[in-house]
């Protein structure tokens, strides 16, 4: 397979591989040949073993000596490749290819984010001691070919318009960080890089939002990352449409729900069904678009007091008042009067549920989240 600058692909064993036609310049955040470089042959995406992993957070073996090894089992030189390496597999490679006239930018991305996406500023996984690497959990990986001439400073701007463009797919996907309840702007072990021609007639100068370069930069990369992390976690929009992923960023889970409804409804007449029967209603009940809505825009007052846009006393007071709409039986229960009984259990829980979030997060010392 040959991408529109006449790099070769390939596949080989678990790594993505992309050779160069010819000189190219190069700037990347690999612990094999990382920085700028002007001599490299190729560049290759690879998936690493978890054992692999844990050797090298134990301190038995170095990244770069790992990569290393990649480069000669693939075929490559170790002295003129760079490479990443990802959990994900190589099968969810996502190829985006975005032009103006004669420029064309490919973004080739692979994602997962579930295990360790996290925004910046989130509470940090570790301490930086010697040779200690945490173990690669989720990962976006982010290669970007660029079909014009750039100087070394327009590189590094790529980087940063590129780097945008993962957070802003992140954020679109409303994607959760693991470790606050804050958007993940990433994962704390994404790696990138810009590669560019220098023997292309076209030589531009600016990476950034305002030049046509950064615009397909951002297009290319958006789309992409959407695309891998749907192919590699399923995380996407039709995903995301589901109260009950909205709620798990705060900490809410099916499981919460359940427990609120076998507490709450053991001893009625009515009483509730089995666990099982409870959860598959709820989580039909989880996907009514109206439902959605109504939570999420809950959960955005929410995230407008922890980021000091709206005061606390009337941002609880809306929350409240939706919470009163999302949950009115009369509303939102179905014509199927025999699940009339189920269907006013879930709603009852899910108001509780939302209601107790609303009180703890909606409170001055939610501001230092």
């Amino acid at each position: 397979m040959k991408l529109p600058g006449n790099e070769q692909v390939g596949h080989r064993e678990t790594s993505f591989i992309i050779r160069f036609p010819g000189p190219r310049n190069v700037l990347s955040t690999s612990w094999m040949n990382g920085g700028y470089r002007e001599d490299l042959k190729a560049v290759f995406n690879h998936q690493i073993s978890l054992e692999a992993c844990e050797v090298c957070h134990a301190g038995d073996g170095s990244v770069q000596q790992y990569l290393n090894g990649v480069a000669r089992n693939i075929g490559l030189d170790p002295k003129t490749a760079t490479g990443l390496i990802t959990r994900a597999e190589m099968k969810n490679t996502a190829i985006v290819v975005e032009s103006f006239r004669e420029l064309t930018i490919t973004a080739i991305v692979t994602a997962g984010i579930a295990r360790n996406g996290g925004r910046a500023g989130d509470p940090a996984s570790y301490y930086e001691n010697g040779n200690s690497v945490e173990p690669v959990g989720g990962t976006i990986n982010t290669i970007l070919l660029i079909g014009a001439d750039l100087p070394e400073y327009a590189m590094t701007r790529a980087v940063m318009t590129a780097t945008e463009a993962k957070a802003a797919a992140l954020q679109q996907l409303m994607a959760r960080s693991i470790y606050s309840t804050g958007i993940a702007t990433g994962s704390g072990t994404d790696m990138i890089v810009i590669v560019a021609d220098p023997g292309s007639s076209r030589h531009l100068s600016n990476a950034g939002k305002h030049s046509k370069l950064g615009e397909l930069i951002g297009r290319a990369a958006i789309k992409a990352t959407i695309a891998a992390l749907e192919m590699e976690t399923g995380l996407s929009p039709t995903s995301q449409r589901n109260v009950l992923v909205r709620l798990q960023r705060f900490g809410v889970t099916e499981g919460d729900i359940w427990d609120l409804a076998a507490e709450r409804f053991a001893n009625t007449p009515s009483g509730i069904q089995s666990r099982e029967n409870f959860i598959h209603c709820l989580r039909k009940k989880a996907q009514e678009p109206e439902l959605v809505a109504l939570v999420s825009a809950v959960l955005h007052i929410i995230d407008e007091v922890g980021w000091n846009l709206l005061p606390d006393d009337e941002a609880k007071e809306v929350a409240c008042r939706l919470i009163r709409q999302a949950f009115d039986p009369e509303r939102l229960i179905g014509a199927e009067v025999e699940s009339r009984p189920a269907q006013e259990s879930i709603l009852q829980c899910l108001n509780k549920a939302v209601s107790e979030l609303v009180i703890r997060e909606i409170h001055p010392v939610s501001r230092n989240r």
